[in-house]
């Protein structure tokens, strides 16, 4: 999710565990929430590719933050000694729940949390929300402005921050509802053009849950629907577009053809174009519009020749692809 999201999160997380200090346990609770997201900086130095696919890996992952939170916590209490105010154990409960609670949240994305780092099993997407969505963020901000600004009893504080995390969490909820309706939408139509065996996944359009993009990947083809949650809305239409056979066979023997399918969970397409091998992420974006497409070969005799991954998405600009998405609605 987003940076503000990340931020209220843990400030109302650290809220309901220590509400005695209410603006100090937020200050540490926005710091905290926070800082997974700090590998982008450690990364910045690698390639393009390894960037994309090793973002939300270490830095993200429930064995690490689990062993990382005690060694946080004991530190920031033997420093600050306004901590002495709460026991050590709540305090470190609180470390705890603030830095598991991150990659959690980004597991609800359709980019794809490394929750299991270092093992070799693909990212975690459950794709059911928007990386920026203000109908979870407003709940937990509105929370956390009260406490900050109002002089609450304790029990009032944890009430409060209580109260934005169950709204948040209940729209996660519905999310995830909002989700398998689509989904079963998206896989009607596919069914009803005879396309039995392709693999399927919806996502949230940009600030909503009421209109979904759904991909699908076939043996021959990728295809993109919209799905309309509204009532009365008309059925999902797909629109393909064939695979390249040769260029997806010579991706594949690729190190950065493996790794992309692999982080892609397969949504992906390998395409040729101005002299290079490339793959864009099916994911994120739209047809034609893809927020990561990456160059990972260039022609050779015979085949293919490796080079450094590089960057080669170029997205419309955002006005004009939200009109084009929300028409589907």
């Amino acid at each position: 999710m987003d940076s503000v999201s990340q931020i209220v999160l843990g400030a109302a997380v650290a809220a309901a565990v220590m509400p005695k200090l209410p603006t100090r346990a937020m200050a540490y609770g926005a710091v905290l929430g926070t800082l997974p997201d700090l590998d982008v900086l450690l990364l910045r130095h690698l390639d393009p590719l390894r960037q994309f696919t090793e973002h939300r890996s270490f830095s993200h992952s429930l064995p690490v933050l689990f062993l990382l939170a005690p060694m946080l916590a004991f530190l920031s209490y033997q420093f600050d000694r306004g901590l002495g105010l709460i026991s050590r154990w709540r305090w470190f409960l609180l470390v705890w729940l603030v830095l598991l609670t991150h990659p959690l949240l980004d597991a609800f994305t359709v980019y794809g949390t490394q929750l299991w780092w270092p093992l070799a099993s693909p990212p975690v997407m459950w794709a059911s929300v928007f990386i920026i969505d203000p109908l979870y963020t407003l709940p937990l901000l509105l929370a956390c402005l009260w406490i900050w600004r109002g002089r609450a009893q304790p029990l009032r504080v944890r009430r409060a921050a209580l109260f934005g995390l169950s709204l948040s969490s209940a729209y996660l909820g519905w999310s995830l509802l909002a989700q398998q309706l689509a989904l079963d939408q998206a896989r009607a139509a596919l069914l009803a053009e005879g396309r039995t065996e392709a693999r399927l996944l919806v996502s949230p359009a940009p600030f909503t849950t009421l209109l979904w993009r759904a991909v699908a990947v076939d043996a021959d083809a990728d295809g993109e629907a919209y799905v309309s949650l509204r009532p009365g809305a008309a059925a999902p239409r797909w629109r393909w577009t064939p695979a390249e056979a040769r260029a997806k066979g010579a991706a594949m023997i690729l190190p950065a053809g493996q790794k992309l399918h692999w982080f892609t969970h397969g949504f992906m397409r390998v395409i040729q174009a101005e002299h290079q091998l490339q793959i864009a992420d099916l994911r994120m974006g739209a047809d034609g519009d893809y927020f990561f497409v990456f160059a990972i070969a260039e022609p050779a005799t015979p085949g293919w020749q490796p080079i450094e991954p590089l960057a080669m998405a170029r997205p419309k600009p955002r006005l004009e692809r939200l009109a084009e998405i929300f028409a589907h609605f």
